[in-house]
């Protein structure tokens, strides 16, 4: 009997190692070899077509509800001698390997060595892992529940595991800067890029190799703790938004006018109460003030209009601008409010109507 059983288990670890096309064919042909045996044994009760295929799902997957049977001694023989031993088998190769591919990118993913190019595309890639700024990075981008659902790879060079299977893709990276890196994470199809690396040079490093490469039109953003760097990245790569650590400004803003850092918390915080974001003017609406726009969209949108540029890479934000400055297509609007409100969502006419 042992040897039955260690015959049987080394069949199907062979089995295992076939290619998904081979062992569908050996399937296919079982399946339909089953099926001519028991024409040949008369079982007519059996071989209609969907009879058959209950049947022999059944008997391969050793359930055997009994509904269905051989009645002839020919029939019997050829189950009990060939239909049953092969679908077995056959049987528990395909869940075997089906739970082998499935563990296997598991594990692949965890360790960070799949490649997402050409399977993701309008994702986030976040390069640079540091323990409590990213995992609250991602947060924060989670908690803008109204955002468009995009997918998230992270791409680290720190010896480490996926930090958040659930939520998260996962690149294991020598360095931020490698085109290999670059394939793996999808690059190419992203649509936002945040780059936050180990060091101001490592951050540096990468964005002026990404960005002299060429391999992506995604918006990119980057942190730095130094404003020099952030200026020659900006010299160099000027469509690359840089954020600059403004922690001296807060603390001055902070002292001034105390609870100033409360107010400035809570436009960055996507988790709880109203937050700060962004939408475009459409290309078909054709203009109107900004005091229309305050407000048209406080009163029938309830959200706090600050302020308005014209391009994501230049300088030209202005804040709080004169009620008659125009606004028009094409123009970003900077607003604060309890969700993200899409630009369709907007009755842009209405503006018109407040002349």
């Amino acid at each position: 009997m042992n040897a039955v059983v260690r015959t049987i288990l080394r069949i199907n670890m062979q089995i295992l190692k076939l290619r998904w096309t081979f062992l569908a064919m050996l399937v296919f042909v079982h399946f339909a070899f089953s099926w001519y045996l028991l024409l040949e044994a008369g079982e007519t009760e059996i071989i209609t077509p969907f009879k058959f295929y209950y049947f022999y799902l059944v008997t391969a997957s050793t359930v055997g509800y009994g509904d269905f049977s051989p009645s002839s001694p020919a029939g019997q023989a050829a189950v009990s001698l060939f239909v049953i031993p092969g679908g077995v088998i056959l049987f528990a190769a395909l869940i075997g390997k089906m739970t082998t591919v499935i563990v296997d990118g598991w594990r692949r993913n965890m360790k960070g060595q799949l490649n997402f190019n050409g399977r993701l595309e309008d994702h986030i890639v976040i390069m640079g892992w540091h323990r409590e700024s990213t995992a609250r990075m991602i947060d924060l981008i989670f908690g803008d529940t109204r955002r468009e659902n995009r997918d998230i790879v992270l791409v680290s060079n720190h010896k480490m595991e996926n930090p958040d299977p659930d939520r998260l893709h996962f690149v294991q990276a020598e360095s931020l800067a490698s085109e290999d890196v670059w394939e793996r994470a999808a690059i190419a199809d992203a649509s936002r890029i945040i780059i936050a690396g180990i060091s101001d040079e490592s951050t540096l490093t990468t964005a002026l190799s990404l960005s002299a490469a060429r391999r992506t039109n995604a918006h990119i953003v980057c942190h730095f703790e130094q404003a020099d760097k952030a200026a020659l990245l900006k010299a160099h790569a000027p469509q690359v938004e840089c954020h600059i650590s403004t922690t001296t400004e807060m603390l001055v803003r902070s002292a001034q006018d105390p609870g100033s850092s409360r107010v400035q918390a809570q436009l960055l915080n996507t988790l709880t109460g109203p937050t700060q974001f962004s939408l475009q003017v459409p290309s078909h609406f054709s203009g109107c003030t900004f005091g229309q726009l305050i407000r048209t969209l406080k009163e029938h949108h309830d959200i706090l209009v600050l302020g308005l540029a014209e391009s994501i890479h230049g300088d030209d934000l202005v804040l709080n601008p004169p009620a008659e400055h125009p606004v028009h297509s094409g123009h970003l609007i900077y607003y604060m409010a309890h969700q993200r409100l899409r630009a369709s969502e907007i009755n842009w006419s209405k503006l018109l109507e407040s002349a």
